[in-house]
């Protein structure tokens, strides 16, 4: 029986810093993370730390945002049981309607606290088993199709499984871009593709039926998510598996997807979910339905990655992991945490709690503000 503890202080931190190398999508350019990182202090001296990565064309939130909002919940959960996490998600839902990503930073220093309490790793103190291999992708960004294809090279021929391709700048370049990726790496490492909703209905089934012959594992976010009512003649029509991303951010998304068939696979980020308690519901549903679900990211580091890879242990039902941006930071701040071995595998510390943490002398580097 996990007993009372209270919240002491709250503390947010601004964290920023730079991207070896641009990251582009159908939907903008990044060149830096972007962050936002919480530290709770309960009175019993149990410290859970969380972090978010906003990304304004999805979630509509920004690190200014973030920051802001958050400190609407630190003076709200001052006091409060960080334990009651169902309590504590209601009231900042009560006090803000969506802002799922400072949300799900505020959910993971909960549960790094209950778990730390319980004395257990976070993904057994949510019902998982370290039983299996997390191996992650490696994304492609868009461009040209040679440098395409070469970035596609240096991923297999640094040892990744599985290469994931962005798309959806004009289908019938998009082809000419994934036969470009496919002659170059040859036809045995997987190949995924991420439109990130660039492709109208029309041209998504054009583009998918014409991909096909290149041996794509499954599709995320054909069309945009608006249109997300089309999403079930797109998957009829598609003969490539399609995995709902931006149109599938909470439990009451998932649950409308499966009602309408809508996808084989869906892409949980706890940046969309609003959190680990929210995920698990996700989780559920998609083990009653038969979906295949993918644990991803948005640019959080290895702190937040290790919480998706606690996560990921939770159901066999998860299968497929992109965790690779992480890897794409100049600069590592976090201690502890997951471990990148060769190959794409992710090792999860069998620590209690989340088992990753930064160091006051790298938080007192950055923009902060304490409650």
């Amino acid at each position: 029986m996990l007993k009372k503890l209270t919240i002491q202080q709250v503390e947010l931190y601004k964290l920023s810093i730079p991207l070896v190398e641009p990251f582009i999508t159908s939907l903008g350019t990044d060149t830096h993370a972007e962050n936002v990182v919480i530290k709770i202090i309960t009175r019993e001296g149990i410290i859970g730390f969380g972090e978010c990565s906003p990304y304004m064309p999805i979630n509509g939130e920004s690190q200014d945002t973030c920051f802001i909002v958050g400190q609407y919940f630190a003076k709200a959960l001052k006091g409060k049981d960080p334990l009651q996490i169902e309590a504590c998600i209601t009231l900042m839902d009560q006090i803000i309607y969506g802002n799922s990503s400072i949300k799900s930073a505020f959910d993971m220093a909960f549960y790094d606290i209950a778990a730390q309490q319980a004395e257990v790793p976070l993904y057994k103190f949510i019902g998982g088993k370290n039983n299996k291999t997390i191996i992650t992708d490696y994304t492609v960004s868009i461009g040209a199709a040679v440098k395409m294809a070469a970035d596609a090279v240096k991923i297999k021929e640094q040892g990744y499984p599985a290469i994931k391709v962005k798309l959806g700048k004009n289908g019938n370049t998009d082809v000419e871009r994934i036969r470009a990726v496919r002659e170059a790496v040859g036809k045995e490492i997987p190949v995924r593709i991420d439109a990130n909703q660039g492709w109208n209905v029309e041209e998504a089934i054009t583009t998918l039926k014409a991909l096909a012959q290149f041996d794509i594992q499954h599709c995320e976010e054909p069309i945009p998510r608006w249109a997300f009512m089309e999403l079930p003649r797109v998957k009829k029509e598609s003969p490539i598996p399609i995995m709902a991303d931006e149109s599938c951010g909470d439990e009451h998304d998932a649950e409308r997807l499966i009602k309408m068939g809508a996808c084989d696979y869906m892409n949980i980020k706890l940046g969309k979910s609003g959190g680990i308690f929210k995920a698990l519901k996700m989780v559920r549903l998609a083990e009653a339905a038969g979906i295949h679900l993918q644990i991803g990211a948005f640019m959080e580091s290895r702190l937040a990655m290790t919480a998706f890879a606690h996560f990921a242990l939770c159901s066999p039902a998860i299968e497929h992991y992109d965790f690779d941006t992480a890897l794409m930071f100049i600069e590592d701040p976090v201690t502890g945490g997951i471990i990148y071995e060769k190959n794409g595998v992710v090792k999860v510390p069998e620590v209690v709690g989340l088992g990753a943490t930064i160091e006051e002398m790298q938080l007192n580097k950055m923009e902060k503000i304490i409650i």
